[in-house]
């Protein structure tokens, strides 16, 4: 048994793999968006990487409040703004 064992071909580490990433605060909840109201307009604060200390607005699906920390993949494009006028309002 011990000769079959020496046959055997190294395991790979099984690790997982995750994209780059920048951490952001949540500094205000715009309001709900989506056709459902399923996602949150939210003004985030980016902390570290090319655009730190910049303010955007981001849709966020899921539970999120003040003070929570978004690993966004990328920086540069930003949520359209929620206005007042928009569909089913008068």
């Amino acid at each position: 048994m011990a000769m079959r064992q020496q046959g055997k071909k190294p395991e790979k580490s099984a690790g997982v793999m995750f994209t780059k990433s920048f951490p952001s605060i949540v500094e205000e909840i715009v309001g709900r968006t989506g056709t459902r109201g399923e996602a949150t307009q939210v003004r985030c604060k980016i902390l570290e990487g090319r655009d730190a200390n910049k303010v955007i607005r981001r849709n966020v699906r899921g539970p999120v409040q003040k003070g929570d920390i978004l690993m966004l993949r990328e920086t540069e494009i930003e949520a359209r703004a929620l206005n007042k006028s928009g569909r089913g309002n008068t």
